[in-house]
């Protein structure tokens, strides 16, 4: 495969064409050291093959954000012990140094000074505006900070400095963002000034490190910082003859809305970039890499044998398979955990203040505790439910080297994984039911479907161990009017078992309601969500909510919050406002999606015997496929 060649780029070997692109993690210390954490994680991806890891947004000052810093030699400790770790792999470390695009300075200052309403209007204010207001003096001395900064890195031990060439430098060079008319603003050659000084002077103060510039480009459809595609071409040209030994093209940003670069299922299809890449490649001699929605070895290896780049980026598929190279080099590409691009325990995690946990590797963002350890004394162990509580569960107690049998109700694994997926733009969930099925047939799983457990049918196997996983129902409320013949359950609606049509009011506006609302809006369904909260998608991720609201607002979905539902009558709903005003919304049918409630599994009979018995997912405490994956991981590994 020539995804697992060698390359030598600026005299450096790398020794596969695989790359983790720079990623805001959430691991790091306060100070914006290494962590422990942090350490453990990109430790965990050099084991598992990866050639060249690139540490993202590294800042060169204190600022507000949950970023690696490296402005004071305090610091170069931290990044040593991570260097020596990924080496002790035979893989690469960069990092991606960056300026906000903002007045750090000043926001510092008034943060000190304890002003932290100034700091909120100022940081609004700068957010648009410092690229326009930041004087030459003040360019030249954020370049100096960055170049500092790049020395530590160097005593660090790390192997490349990569120009984050969105942010502040990608504002500079943004048409969309750049009104200055000095010597910073108007023309490409001016707009890039900036970008191009740094380079150089990076070249000077680290001689011996690989430079690399992720170059941002501005497509017609999205972002605003970073540079024109039109111009994408010349200026890789420019970076080129001022010393860049690599360029990583991507989709830039300052959208406001981290979809655009880390696009979730649905959006944007897979290998979205490389075309693009591939123009900026004709235009230059030096090595090329891009990255977005490229999900598999098959995926990457195309892009190599098209010539469209010298190395891929992937980054969202290294979160929920850290040995994803290991595997493809040792004709395991199928046993692949994949990524779904949910962006549920990733972007939208760090975005509202969490850090990276992939919601179907349980391992993510704990790889310090979470590790599969082998068994000494093999059990006999029964997973009851065929769900992704169980799945997981049942792929983890064989592992350790367990006899695992998998007893399912259904003819079919999966659970609600096989309603999740029906929602528009969600069919990328079945690839978890897939690779769980694979990870437990491979490592000899027995299963049993289309049987109902009982705790007799359990005791007569024997167990030692029991791990029930046996999900949720839909939760029904006891609303006057709901056993009527014109209400159906969002679950079954979405398996295809009860349909709807005409005027539709969903009762409940969570996760489930809205995206049956999508479902059947995209039908052709007049569609209403009613909601007893202040808001509706209350649970749905920042790069996941704008897609949903504008097909809300394509298909006219009527929005109801703080709307009690009191009678469900024949073409009406009738509701009750917290003023206590009555509203009547008129349908055709009824959706119920008021939330779900665990599924009962007497486990008395088995404890009396002595058996070990635990409940995982939502049979013990309902929540998503996060909870489910971990619950039934940790209840596995224990064993």
């Amino acid at each position: 495969m020539k995804i697992l060649e060698p390359i030598t780029i600026g005299g450096l070997t790398f020794k596969n064409r695989l790359l983790l692109p720079p990623l805001t993690t959430g691991y790091e210390a306060k100070d914006g050291s290494i962590s422990a954490q942090s350490r453990a994680f990109y430790t965990r991806l050099a084991k598992g093959g990866v050639g060249y890891i690139v540490l993202g947004d590294v800042a060169p000052i204190r600022s507000f954000a949950p970023t690696p810093k490296l402005y004071e030699d305090s610091q170069i400790e931290s990044f040593k012990l991570l260097a020596d770790n990924v080496h002790a792999y035979g893989a690469k470390i960069g990092v991606q140094i960056f300026h906000p695009e903002y007045d750090v300075d000043a926001l510092n200052l008034m943060f000190a000074n304890g002003e932290q309403d100034k700091v909120r209007a100022r940081l609004h204010h700068d957010m648009d505006n410092f690229v326009n207001e930041v004087t030459e003096e003040a360019l030249m001395e954020i370049l100096k900070k960055m170049c500092a900064c790049a020395v530590r890195a160097q005593k660090a031990g790390i192997d490349a400095i990569q120009v984050h060439g969105d942010r502040l430098v990608g504002a500079l060079c943004s048409t969309k963002m750049n009104y200055r008319t000095d010597k910073f603003g108007g023309s490409l050659e001016n707009r890039t000034r900036f970008a191009l000084m740094l380079v150089k002077a990076l070249r000077e103060a680290v001689p011996d490190l690989i430079i690399e510039y992720k170059l941002p480009v501005v497509t017609p459809a999205l972002g605003k910082g970073g540079i024109d595609e039109a111009d994408a071409p010349q200026f890789a040209k420019l970076l080129e003859e001022a010393g860049v030994h690599m360029l990583h093209v991507a989709q830039a940003n300052h959208t406001g809305n981290l979809a655009d670069t880390i696009p979730p299922m649905g959006v944007q299809p897979n290998c979205f970039f490389a075309d693009i890449a591939g123009t900026v490649k004709q235009a230059v001699t030096i090595p090329v890499s891009t990255s977005g929605r490229i999900i598999d070895p098959e995926m990457a290896e195309e892009l190599l044998e098209a010539g469209k780049v010298d190395m891929v980026g992937i980054g969202r598929a290294l979160l929920a398979d850290p040995d994803w190279i290991n595997k493809a080099a040792a004709g395991k590409a199928k046993s692949i955990i994949r990524c779904i691009c949910c962006n549920e325990g990733c972007v939208d995690a760090v975005m509202t203040g969490g850090f990276i946990a992939c919601v179907v590797n349980a391992e993510n963002g704990f790889e310090e505790t979470r590790i599969i350890t082998q068994t000494n004394l093999k059990k006999k162990v029964v997973v009851i439910g065929g769900g992704p509580a169980g799945l997981e569960a049942a792929r983890v107690s064989a592992i350790k080297g367990h006899h695992v049998t998998l007893i399912e109700k259904d003819t079919k694994l999966g659970g609600q994984l096989n309603i999740a997926d029906k929602p528009p733009r969600k069919s990328e969930i079945r690839r978890t039911v897939e690779d769980l099925e694979h990870a437990i047939h491979s490592n000899g799983v027995i299963l049993r479907l289309g049987e109902k457990a009982t705790s007799e049918s359990i005791l007569a196997m024997a167990p030692e161990a029991v791990i029930v996983a046996v999900g949720a129902t839909n939760f029904i409320p006891p609303i006057p009017g709901v056993n009527g013949s014109n209400v159906c359950d969002a679950w079954k609606v979405l398996a295809g078992e009860q349909n709807v049509s005409g005027r539709v009011a969903v009762i409940g506006g969570g996760m489930v309601g809205c995206e049956t609302a999508e479902y059947l809006a995209e039908q052709g369904c007049k569609v209403s969500i009613v909601e007893m909260r202040d808001k509706i998608a209350g649970e749905i991720g920042p790069t996941v909510l704008p897609t949903m609201l504008e097909l809300f607002n394509k298909h006219g979905v009527a929005q109801f919050t703080e709307h009690k539902v009191t009678n469900i009558a024949v073409g009406e709903l009738i509701c009750e406002e917290p003023n206590g005003k009555v509203v009547k919304i008129p349908c055709d049918y009824v959706v119920m999606a008021s939330g779900s409630h665990p599924e009962k599994f007497d486990t008395k009979a088995l404890s009396d015997r002595g058996i070990s018995v635990v409940k995982v997912g939502d049979c013990s405490k309902v929540s998503d496929i996060s909870h489910a994956i971990k619950a039934g991981y940790d209840a596995a590994n224990s064993l």
